[in-house]
């Protein structure tokens, strides 16, 4: 009976980003990205009347406070929406988290009014390029040497659209 526990598949819930979030999903962000943003800037983001998130945690684990599994930030207006960032905890990757959180972003977008939705993306993150092609992203755009990671190397942002229709 035991052994099920440890071999079963994660289970993950997921929920609105309010402001009690903030701290959390600045934790992960800053394990995910090379320059991270504060709990105040995600704050300052949510409190905006057209932004929107979501978060979610691992449902079945005997950790009494699990890390934060992932998160997705967006806003809508006027028909455009936008990912402003998104991130799934490193260590709970390849559980379909990326894919769920962006489901819930472009739902919400839709309901709305969302047309469609852009996000920009580095050109050298090949996980995201996958998910994004996946949910029928395309390319819209490009930003020549707009990232920066520690060593200083330089890549380029790809902007990506998507008609939610």
């Amino acid at each position: 009976m035991r052994e099920a526990y440890f071999t079963r598949k994660p289970e993950f819930e997921i929920i609105e980003m309010t402001r009690e979030h903030c701290a959390a999903v600045s934790v992960l962000h800053g394990q995910r990205f090379a320059r991270p943003w504060g709990d105040g800037e995600f704050l300052s983001l949510l409190l905006q009347p057209h932004t929107f998130g979501f978060v979610t945690w691992q449902t079945n684990t005997l950790i009494f406070k699990p890390p934060l599994a992932g998160f997705v930030l967006a806003r809508e207006t006027a028909g455009e929406a936008e990912i402003l960032t998104i991130a799934v905890n490193e260590k709970l990757g390849r559980n379909g988290l990326g894919w769920r959180l962006m489901q819930a972003a472009i739902r919400e977008a839709r309901a709305r009014g969302g047309e469609a939705m852009f996000l920009e993306v580095d050109d050298g993150n090949a996980a995201a390029l996958g998910l994004y092609n996946k949910l029928g992203f395309q390319k819209a755009g490009e930003r020549p040497a707009y990232y920066t990671d520690e060593q200083g190397r330089r890549s380029s942002a790809l902007v990506m659209r998507r008609d939610l229709r």
